[in-house]
């Protein structure tokens, strides 16, 4: 399988008959087994589940059948989506002894109907509350650009697996940024939703109130493909890229940036001629709120399994939640009243503006020997800190596009950008009109 060929290349290329699925993916197979080893973006491989459905896919064909749009396409989900037969266990080892899934998570169901077979999970920062894929029980997962530094996470298998080229496309979920600090590290495509538009169903929760599913994806068509067949919609007719608005967020968004995140998201700004700043108000304590309503829900989630099976969590993992299920109950009302606040606040600009751009990182991936950022001129844990620019955004439930820059003179770094609530067309009519310069794409894995 040569990389970096995409989902809708695969699936045309089983359906005309150049390629079978069984060969599709025995070398996925092979790819992942032979050469997954140094990176580690997956933790299991469905051998015999995946190649028996290529070979009915390709029996289909054979009998003259029609195929549907993705038949024959490999994809990894993040271990939290339920499989089939599979036990999930959300980057732990605390739930391996659950019953296997009875059914699939819903989205994993529309995507295997859509003929796409899921050949493996794929590594995570336990029980998704991180933003490094550190995982004490499987392993960290590496950048595939630099194996001296960080994929990001919680969904850092997923986005490192599309960057290394092993799958045209991954599942993910996002909380507080957890598709979009990989992508951005990892040089991928990642679609976070408007929250509740993807189905949750059969997916291991972190925090009830800001989980969303979302995915990555090699190119820009791949990801709109395959969203629309996880939403189980007809696509949205995409705007014209004359007629959104465009700002740029300023404030908490444009400090801490390192200069070659800077230069990047100025020539971004530059080329689509915006001129209008925007910044919001009291997005310190949109992350804090962001904060401590994931730690609360979390915390009080895991709280009965903690207090039976606490040395089996990750002392890291652990010491969080059990700090969470002890924050004050009138702590995380507080926060909730504020989200509802800044969600109004955040709502009404859309009223100005169609699209608002903002950096995901701060920085290119940190080193694993030094998984630091400088924040306010002091270095700070990573895996806690990554987030500084995607929590705020994740209390007002908006779709957020991130978007490999190119030409950066450093590792991949990512672009936001943000939309109102279920305009996903917005963000996808932007994107395909950036497709046309050379500042974003794919980031070429060497």
């Amino acid at each position: 399988m040569t990389r970096f060929v995409s989902a809708i290349d695969i699936a045309t290329a089983v359906r005309t008959g150049k390629k079978t699925a069984v060969s599709i993916i025995e070398d996925t197979l092979n790819i992942l087994h032979n050469q997954d080893c140094e990176i580690n973006s997956t933790t299991h491989l469905f051998h015999e589940e995946s190649l028996e459905k290529a070979k009915q896919i390709d029996r289909d064909r054979e009998a003259g059948k029609p195929l549907p749009i993705l038949s024959g396409v490999p994809f990894g989900v993040k271990d939290l989506y339920d499989i089939v037969g599979h036990t999930t266990t959300a980057g732990s080892v605390v739930l391996k002894d659950n019953p296997p899934a009875q059914q699939d998570a819903v989205i994993v169901e529309r995507l295997k109907n859509a003929g796409a077979i899921p050949v493996a999970t794929l590594n995570m920062d336990e029980f998704a509350y991180g933003f490094a894929t550190v995982n004490s029980h499987y392993g960290t997962t590496r950048n595939p650009h630099d194996l001296n530094c960080l994929a990001g996470g919680s969904s850092g298998g997923s986005a490192a697996a599309v960057a290394a080229g092993f799958l045209p496309f991954t599942l993910g979920s996002d909380t507080n940024g957890s598709i979009r600090v990989p992508a951005s590290l990892c040089g991928v495509w990642g679609l976070k939703p408007t929250f509740g538009r993807l189905s949750r169903k059969g997916v291991y929760p972190f925090s009830a109130s800001l989980d969303v599913a979302g995915h990555f994806a090699g190119s820009l068509d791949d990801l709109i493909t395959t969203f629309h067949v996880m939403d189980g919609s007809v696509p949205d007719t995409e705007p014209e890229y004359s007629s959104l608005r465009i700002g740029r967020l300023g404030g908490w968004f444009a400090e801490n940036l390192s200069s070659n995140v800077e230069m990047a998201i100025n020539r971004i700004c530059s080329y689509l001629n915006v001129t209008k700043t925007i910044e919001l108000p009291k997005v310190q304590n949109a992350r804090a709120a962001s904060f401590l309503i994931t730690a609360a829900e979390s915390g009080n989630l895991h709280l009965p399994r903690l207090k039976e099976k606490a040395s089996q969590y990750d002392p890291a993992t652990r010491d969080r939640l059990l700090a969470g299920a002890l924050l004050p109950a009138t702590t995380y009302l507080q926060a909730q009243r504020f989200r509802n606040w800044f969600r109004n606040k955040i709502h009404n600009i859309f009223k100005e503006v169609d699209i608002l751009i903002a950096p995901a990182v701060m920085s290119e991936a940190p080193r694993l020997d030094q998984p630091t950022i400088i924040v306010n001129g002091q270095p700070v844990s990573a895996r806690a800190n990554l987030g500084l620019y995607t929590q705020p955004l994740s209390l007002p439930g908006l779709p957020v596009l991130c978007v490999p820059l190119l030409n950066t003179q450093s590792l991949p770094i990512g672009l936001q950008l943000i939309s109102a609530p279920r305009k996903e067309s917005n963000l996808f009519s932007i994107a395909r009109y950036l497709q046309n310069s050379d500042l974003i794409g794919r980031f070429k894995f060497k």
